[in-house]
């Protein structure tokens, strides 16, 4: 209330305003507004002209600064005491020895409001009052109506909106763990993302955020989150979230205790964006067949490669890749590779067809193939991230700390394959018709080329897939593995035909031998790398 007897209410929690007896008047140009808003944030204290320069002006003050002050005052006058007499100093804003005094209540302006509800709310906060502490630090925050003293120029009001905006934030800060207290989480979920959005470096308000978001069940979002406050910090400042984030985090992935919401008796319903803590973790690999032949020397050196890679530990992932012309077994040799090392990755195995030589449909995008990875990591499908780099960073926070061994089968390129490499312990097999030079130089992969099997390990499998028509050592299926290339895929074939047709003579398959050529053509080279074998044409 003025000495006039009218009320007088100002606002500087965002574009600076005044009303008079409810009635909002002009307060005129931006100084005129700046002049105004250091007065208003000590009501009743004298402020010197010269202060008032400084506030206005700073450092660049020009000759008529101080004919500016008296100019800007006046024009306060006439807005805030429209009825005084022409050259009366009025009763609002009077003139003191050497400076001016805005004279109103303080509780007129919006930001002694605030500070006495903050100061209420911290106070209740102390005392365990926690259901009072929520309600005066929502009455706090509702005097905000944007930016502080928005628009008004002048070093004083940029170092007080510097500092106001601090302390909200701050204050949302203390709002929103006391939300947590009570289990309000849900809310804040809708509530955080301004703040965080407006302060995106602050980290305290993004820990605060990614609890709620477990909280309320979105463990995928919270993990995609900490991922993305982890790249903003190190592209921004080069540094890496504090222990708090990084404590939360790990958290988060074993599912610990403390993030239960307060009251809750059992673990927290998993948001399906992850395996919830001491469950199986992912089986996905397809199985192996019975009738697997050769390979030995192959096998014995990448089990060496993976256990000894995996041993070692280190921030790079194992990554294997098996290449070789359609039809030579890639496949069967990495998912027997696979089964072998399953000790060696406890916590799951993950599959994914990338369709490198797939005629009809073309190769699968990574992001593709990580909604097959997110949806085996327990990921529902309505809850997968629209955008890759997202659903990379999902699936590899997914995978933090976890021993995890992720099949890649018929991979077509190197930039189909990397975003799909997962950080850490896990470990990468992966098959391709392609040279994958790129992964070997950039990644670090192992690259293993094999080649057809040798004449015996052919005639032995026609041998177990005939139905025991050939004798592996025999003449007749020498000749048949010769004329196959020694590829395991079309021997599977011509040795399924011999199994369905018991009746019909050995000597006419061996005469259809041109056919068998037409259809195992010649092998091409893969990628400039020469196979000199054959290839499948129309059953792979």
């Amino acid at each position: 209330m003025t000495t006039t007897g009218a009320v007088l209410r100002i606002q500087l929690l965002g574009p600076v305003r005044a009303w008079r007896d409810g009635a909002e008047t002009a307060l005129g140009p931006p100084k005129q507004r700046a002049v105004l808003s250091l007065l208003a944030s000590r009501p009743g204290d004298v402020m010197g002209v010269e202060n008032i320069v400084d506030a206005v002006w700073g450092s660049d003050v020009p000759r008529t600064a101080v004919n500016g002050v008296h100019t800007y005052v006046a024009g306060l006058r006439r807005a805030l005491e429209p009825g005084r007499a022409g050259r009366s100093s009025g009763a609002v804003l009077t003139s003191e020895s050497g400076g001016y005094c805005l004279r109103v209540d303080p509780a007129d302006v919006d930001v002694t409001l605030f500070h006495r509800a903050l100061h209420a709310a911290r106070r209740s906060r102390g005392q365990g009052e926690a259901g009072a502490a929520l309600r005066l630090y929502g009455q706090a925050l509702s005097y905000w109506r944007g930016e502080a003293l928005s628009a008004v120029p002048g070093p004083f009001a940029t170092m007080e909106r510097d500092r106001l905006r601090d302390l909200r934030l701050t204050v949302v800060e203390e709002w929103a763990a006391d939300m947590l207290a009570a289990g309000h989480h849900a809310e804040l979920v809708t509530e955080l993302p301004a703040a965080v959005s407006e302060e995106p470096l602050r980290e305290k308000l993004r820990w605060l955020l990614i609890l709620a978001l477990y909280r309320s069940g979105r463990r995928a979002h919270a993990l995609w989150l900490y991922e993305e406050t982890r790249d903003l910090l190190a592209r921004e400042l080069g540094i890496e979230p504090g222990a708090d984030l990084r404590t939360l985090h790990e958290h988060i992935l074993t599912g610990h205790p403390e993030l239960l919401a307060p009251g809750a008796g059992s673990p927290l319903p998993v948001y399906p964006g992850g395996l919830p803590p001491g469950t199986p973790g992912p089986v996905r690999l397809p199985p192996v067949g019975r009738d697997f032949v050769g390979r030995t020397e192959e096998l014995a050196r990448l089990e060496e490669v993976m256990r000894g890679e995996s041993a070692r530990g280190g921030p790079t992932t194992p990554v294997v890749v098996v290449g070789g012309t359609a039809g030579v077994g890639k496949t069967a040799l990495v998912l027997q590779l696979a089964h072998r090392l399953v000790d060696r990755f406890p916590d799951g195995q993950l599959y994914a067809d990338l369709r490198g030589a797939d005629p009809e449909r073309g190769p699968a995008s990574a992001a593709h193939a990580l909604e097959q990875l997110l949806g085996g990591l327990g990921v529902d499908g309505a809850r997968v991230p629209a955008d890759s780099a997202a659903r990379t960073a999902l699936y590899r926070s997914l995978l933090r700390g976890r021993r995890v061994l992720v099949v890649l089968d018929d991979a077509h390129s190197a930039e189909q394959v990397r975003p799909l490499i997962p950080r850490g312990p896990s470990g990468v097999l992966a098959t391709s018709r392609r040279y994958l030079g790129e992964l070997a130089a950039r990644d670090g992969a192992r690259l293993e080329t094999v080649g057809p099997l040798t004449a015996r390990e052919g005639t032995r499998l026609l041998a177990m897939l005939s139905g025991r028509r050939l004798d592996e050592r025999g003449p007749a299926a020498e000749r048949l593995v010769a004329l196959c290339g020694g590829l395991p895929l079309p021997l599977r074939v011509v040795a399924q035909w011999l199994a369905a047709n018991p009746g019909a003579p050995l000597g006419a398959l061996l005469e259809q031998h041109p056919a068998l050529r037409t259809r195992f053509g010649p092998a091409e080279a893969a990628d400039g790398v020469p196979t000199g074998q054959f290839h499948v044409i129309e059953t792979s």
